[in-house]
């Protein structure tokens, strides 16, 4: 029953949402924690960049077809399912919160838990170390420009600004350049101390939601939108994560990728990451307060979704591995 259980990072997010709601922060006191929020997430995606080994990315850059099935599924085929989630009348999922499915469904991938995930199913883990750094990195081009894409199509967000695109350049992509650049002389330090570094993972992504949330509070969020109305969300978000899933290992087996190839595109292929999507959402959506809490609770829970069900998963592609062992040494 625990792999159903809220992770804590997650009970985290819960409480962040709960405190915002209560005790929003507002006036100056937001402005200064905003400035702190920036330099916060700044510090995340320098750590990020650190983190990535160079020999690591020329290792994995020979399985290219796998690295552009996962990107493809990414950035190709989720915003298209996006797209088709237009079709449901606005009674069903509200206009805010289909833009928040909408900016879901451009965002990369996630890259630790795709990793983790992939290495307990005892898949391609070198490679899906590549396709979910490369996701994110490629991301930072290609979310805005998508989610400018899609959302002008549909009326929903009004598309993304010059400002969005720059803010999201100087924030997100030059902290990460400086420590791919630094991570020869850095990089073997900061992984060592991975667990005494997570909080800045984790503090700048509950910065972020927490001032998110206020705004979106003191707007009226919740006056907004129904209990049934978060249901129609979770509903969307379990069934786009299943959709994409079959896509994934079905197509994958379509395609002659091995039993290990297919778990790293399957767990690459399915995720969304909330370490990138809030920030991005902060900064592309940072004119319109009102939306960036509905942008964002799509994605929250997305987030919690994506771990309960890659838990199981995994766990099946383990189990299986171990029975195919085993039938081998008993027929030897």
């Amino acid at each position: 029953m625990s792999r159903f259980m809220p992770d804590r990072f997650t009970i985290m997010l819960v409480c962040a949402v709960i405190l915002a709601s209560f005790l929003p922060i507002y006036g100056q006191p937001a402005y200064w924690f905003g400035i702190a929020t920036d330099i916060a997430i700044g510090l995340l995606f320098f750590l990020h960049g650190a983190r990535l080994s160079r020999e690591v990315v020329v290792g994995g850059l020979l399985h290219w077809r796998l690295h552009l099935t996962i990107l493809a599924t990414t950035f190709v085929i989720f915003p298209l399912l996006g797209l088709a989630i237009g079709f449901l009348p606005e009674s069903i999922l509200p206009a805010p919160l289909y833009a928040g499915i909408l900016f879901l469904c451009v965002l990369p991938s996630t890259v630790q838990s795709s990793i983790a995930f992939t290495s307990m199913a005892n898949g391609n883990v070198p490679a899906a170390i590549v396709s979910a750094s490369g996701s994110n990195l490629f991301g930072m081009f290609l979310t805005p420009l998508l989610a400018s894409l899609v959302m002008s199509t549909t009326g929903e967000g009004g598309g993304v600004s010059a400002d969005a695109i720059e803010k999201i350049a100087l924030q997100l992509l030059a902290p990460f350049v400086i420590g791919q650049l630094l991570q020869p002389f850095i990089g073997n330090w900061i992984r060592a101390r991975k667990k005494l570094l997570a909080p800045v993972d984790r503090g700048g992504i509950l910065m972020v939601v927490y001032l998110a949330f206020s705004t979106a509070v003191i707007e009226g969020i919740w006056r907004t939108f129904s209990v049934t109305d978060i249901a129609a969300v979770i509903v969307t978000d379990m069934v786009l994560l299943a959709v994409v899933m079959v896509i994934t290992m079905y197509g994958s087996r379509l395609l002659g990728f091995s039993k290990e190839d297919e778990i790293a595109i399957t767990f690459c292929g399915s995720k969304k990451s909330l370490a990138s999507g809030v920030p991005m959402a902060n900064a592309i959506f940072a004119g319109q307060s009102s939306a960036i809490g509905a942008i964002v609770l799509p994605i929250m829970l997305f987030h919690q979704i994506q771990l309960m069900v890659c838990a199981v998963l995994a766990q099946k592609y383990a189990q299986r591995k171990v029975k195919v062992e085993d039938k081998a040494t008993a027929a030897a």
